[in-house]
């Protein structure tokens, strides 16, 4: 899947070969010296493969302990198949996390992740051992609020990579009512607009930001490489009456809002709870 996952965890892990390649030295060389200049880094991570975000719920109290936000197909131990999710299970994951001048202030370690799924979304939250109080006094870093609202088209947004340490601009374009790729089926989907997001491998899991807010709306996880129809790395666009379309270089996010669907009377999602709208 333009499943934009790094190359080292396509050479580790059999299960995840859904992966955007990263691009070569010479790609990266060729940017721009102030890419990186006009985003905000303040509670991105970087993972050994991937991107993600340390987020809280709107009501999060600061003693809470914290969350990060990836993708699915960036869980540690592989993809979770299609139809399944992974829920409660115990996590030593580590990241890095930035400030808002994009330096490496320190790492953080998951304890448990939380919910882990590649179907309907494409999004992994894990449990860290720190708080968002911890964070704050020892890092000076605050983190990013998921929304509990659908975003909406022509929002300004930014995809903000710690794995590569640089961010996109654009806007969302259009809804797409289902995504397919190589078996994965994702809901909703978020297609990016042209030019300005054209994502590239290793920026899975990072925040798609409303524009200058701190709020997340969802996040980034796949795009086309060739075009071709529905394959691994090729994403292909579901119309609502099942016609299939595959879009050369497009890129796509996917929802988070149905995380508030799921939460119970202690402010944890639990898949349990009557209405969630998280597979399980």
């Amino acid at each position: 899947m333009n499943l934009i996952i790094s190359l080292l965890a396509v050479m580790t892990v059999a299960s995840t070969a859904h992966a955007l390649p990263l691009p070569n030295s010479h790609q990266l060389v060729s940017l721009p010296a102030n890419f990186t200049a006009q985003y905000n880094f303040e509670g991105i991570v970087g993972l050994d493969n991937c991107s993600g975000s340390v987020i809280r719920l709107e009501n999060s109290r600061d003693t809470d302990n914290a969350l990060v936000l990836t993708n699915g197909h960036c869980l540690e131990t592989g993809f979770p198949k299609p139809g399944t999710y992974v829920y409660g299970k115990p996590s030593r994951r580590s990241f890095r996390l930035f400030n808002a001048s994009m330096e490496v202030v320190g790492r953080l370690t998951a304890t448990t992740i939380v919910y882990s799924t590649m179907t309907k979304t494409d999004m992994t939250i894990y449990k860290l051992s720190e708080t968002y109080a911890d964070i704050k006094s020892k890092y000076g870093v605050n983190a990013l609020t998921l929304s509990s609202q659908r975003p909406t088209e022509k929002t300004q947004i930014e995809v903000i990579s710690g794995y590569w340490k640089r961010g996109y601009s654009c806007e969302i374009e259009a809804f797409i009512p289902h995504l397919e790729e190589a078996g994965f089926t994702w809901d909703d989907s978020i297609r990016y607009s042209r030019p300005g997001c054209q994502v590239i491998g290793g920026t899975s899991g990072s925040p798609i930001i409303q524009k200058d807010t701190r709020t997340v709306i969802g996040v980034n996880n796949t795009g086309s490489d060739s075009g071709e129809m529905c394959t691994m790395n090729n994403p292909c666009e579901i119309d609502k009456n099942g016609k299939k379309t595959a879009y050369r270089g497009y890129s796509y996010g996917e929802q988070t809002y149905w995380v508030y669907s799921c939460l119970n009377q202690y402010n944890e999602i639990d898949v349990n709870v009557p209405g969630c709208q998280l597979h399980h």
